[in-house]
């Protein structure tokens, strides 16, 4: 067992408590990735099957990480002759997997339809303006309140069942039902439904025993950030042998919006009297000073499971304070300083910049954009693209001859002149209503979307891919347009050298893969390695990620920490998780910090004058240093501003 001698005395300690629960908690770049993985790799040497071990954490890039990682333990340790992996996955993959494997039971064919956020949301706005409801006022609010009760394991007739006791939560299950019957009749499952369908699965008895008895090693990451449904499955699973590790951060609990209940973790013990509870404290990937002012920002926090990170790293540099005029005088000042930085050597993807709200992005890609500094703003999701929704459509339709709303999308791509009435009627079920000419007109998209299907399911999804934008029109429609149509074109043959990743698969299975990982793709998953540039991103989507240098932009009052417009005083809850997001934000650095804030910014039209944010006088002043442009040192007196 030479892996073990790699551990430090945790670590190895959370590896070696194989049996029963345990709940590690895991600080910011403590190697909690680095355990789970070795803790897999001990799980088999001492014998356990490899599919017997099941991994779940929350997005697509860490689940493949680990998967990555574990493999490459097993073939450095048990050589080539090991048998099987464990199945390493996200909550909503693990629920797809389920799902597809009992269909039958739920009414739903093998090739469901995954509706994306933004599918979900336009099904729920046509269902208020079926109603005559103003989309505008409702929308935002009924998405969040269907999605929340989803979180809570509620379905709708439950929501009905316990009775509408104001005007807006009548209109949500009036617009729900609506919802699900469009569900129903798309068999089609939104991102919650994948959990909350699971779970419903795993209520049968049958199903239960039969995944209890696949997956009698569970681990879970991240896991204060799961929610009351994603807990549920968690402890179904792990109800009948008990061998549950769970690895989280009270700290790192920034998505409570979402729906993640921080107690799920801190009644862990409760939940599981007999559990080891281990504390991984030592930080590996931040300076003395980084992590000396995160300890100092989050032990005011109450609502947390106490720990202190240390290191063995140098003390590093002190952090840097920079306040400008306005939003513009900021970010040139991270733009240029991030310049100087590249020019010194530093690689350009191993610099970021963190953010409290989208809106602060327009001022820093101007900046960046003015100084020709590489740059690429996460956010801006490559398949959420209208081009590869299209051909995504043209997949989804093609498999599932039900899925009408994908059959709507594709039917005028490219234009087939096919009317808005004929559309309806198609929408409806009254397609025996138009004339002659137009049921030929689409029986030839349904005989055509017949050809494609039986090539998704014989041929490699790479193949299929290439064959359905050649032969859909999509390729021809985009060669003849503009610059735009070339780009376009170019973002969908990417998408076939995406589908290659799936060629080793069996068609089914690969089409299989393909579709699910696109619908639970996530921002990070955007950050392509092809493309150098330094990270423009919120603080929640640098979640689990770090670079050598971090900008924190905005640190100003009522941007961060953050208050909605019109709020005047926040819970304490909400104060907590705005201080957690900022001890994320600080630990994602591993050299160097700079914090910048601007004297007066714009939002919404109107200049504001911001005061300094209350994390900033949290901060020991021996910990700081003031900058102006240059990185020259100057005095802790705010600057107004600057010259360039």
């Amino acid at each position: 067992m030479n892996y073990l001698e790699t551990l430090n005395h945790e670590q190895k300690k959370a590896v070696l408590a194989t049996e029963g629960p345990v709940l590690i908690v895991a600080g910011a770049g403590a190697g909690k990735t680095k355990t789970i993985t070795y803790r897999i790799l001990h799980l088999i040497h001492t014998g356990i099957p490899a599919e017997n071990i099941l991994a779940i954490t929350f997005t697509n890039k860490a689940a493949k990480e680990m998967r990555e990682r574990v493999h490459s333990l097993l073939a450095s340790n048990e050589g080539e002759g090991f048998r099987g992996l464990p199945f390493v996955s996200t909550f909503h993959a693990l629920g797809v997997r389920i799902i597809k494997e009992n269909a039958e039971r739920l009414g739903l064919p093998r090739h469901f339809t995954i509706f994306d956020k933004t599918e979900s949301k336009k099904i729920i706005k046509d269902a208020l303006q079926y109603f005559g409801l103003e989309p505008k006022e409702h929308l935002d609010k009924v998405s969040h309140s269907i999605s929340r009760e989803k979180g809570r394991g509620n379905n709708h007739k439950t929501y009905l069942e316990s009775g509408a006791y104001d005007y807006s939560s009548e209109i949500t299950g009036k617009i729900w039902t609506r919802y699900e019957e469009i569900l129903h009749r798309e068999h089609a499952l939104d991102f919650d439904d994948l959990l909350l369908k699971t779970l419903e699965l795993l209520n049968i008895n049958e199903v239960r025993d039969r995944y209890q008895k696949r997956f009698t090693y569970i681990h879970v990451d991240e896991y204060q950030d799961t929610n009351a449904v994603q807990n549920k499955i968690v402890d179904i699973l792990a109800g009948k042998h008990g061998n549950l590790c769970v690895v989280g951060d009270t700290d790192q609990n920034i998505y409570s919006w979402r729906g993640a209940e921080i107690k799920n973790m801190l009644h862990f013990e409760k939940s599981y009297p007999k559990v080891q509870t281990i504390f991984l404290e030592q930080n590996y990937r931040s300076t003395k000073t980084i992590l000396s002012v995160a300890n100092t920002i989050i032990e005011k926090n109450t609502y947390r499971i106490p720990k202190a990170l240390f290191t063995e790293n140098e003390s590093g540099e002190k952090i840097s304070l920079f306040e400008g005029r306005n939003e513009t005088d900021e970010a040139h000042f991270i733009a240029l300083t991030s310049q100087k930085l590249i020019e010194s050597g530093v690689v350009p993807d191993n610099i970021a910049v963190l953010y409290r709200a989208n809106f602060q992005s327009r001022a820093l890609e101007e900046a960046f954009l003015a100084y020709n500094v590489p740059y690429q703003l996460l956010g801006t999701k490559f398949f959420e693209r209208k081009e590869i929704k299209d051909v995504m459509s043209y997949v989804k339709a093609s498999i599932n001859l039900d899925n009408t709303s994908d059959f709507a999308r594709i039917i005028n791509i490219p234009a087939r002149g096919i009317g808005k009435v004929t559309l309806q009627k198609i929408i409806d079920g009254k397609e025996h209503e138009l004339p002659e000419s137009g049921r030929i007109k689409i029986q030839q998209v349904r005989d055509k979307l017949a050809t494609f299907g039986k090539m998704l399911q014989s041929e490699k999804p790479s193949d299929s891919i290439k064959y359905i934008i050649t032969h859909s029109g999509i390729e021809d429609m985009y060669a003849k347009g503009n610059e735009e149509d070339v780009e376009r074109l170019e973002n969908v043959y990417e998408l076939v050298t995406l589908a290659k990743q799936y060629d080793h698969l069996t068609a089914e299975e690969g089409i299989e893969a393909l579709l699910t990982d696109t619908a639970l793709h996530s921002d990070q998953d955007d950050m392509d390695e092809k493309r150098v540039g330094v990270k423009l991103l919120t603080v929640h989507a640098s979640k689990g990620l770090e670079f050598e240098y971090v900008f924190i932009a905005g640190l100003e009052t009522d941007l961060f920490p953050h208050a909605r417009k019109g709020q005047t005083k926040k819970t304490g809850e909400e104060s907590e998780e705005e201080r957690r997001l900022f001890y994320v934000a600080l630990t994602r650095a591993r050299q160097k910090l700079y914090l910048t804030r601007a004297g007066t910014r714009t939002i919404f039209g109107t200049t504001e004058v911001h005061a300094p944010s209350e994390f900033l006088d949290d901060i020991p002043e021996e910990h700081t240093t003031q900058e102006s442009y240059g990185g020259v040192q100057t005095s802790r007196k705010p600057l107004f501003s600057i010259d360039f």
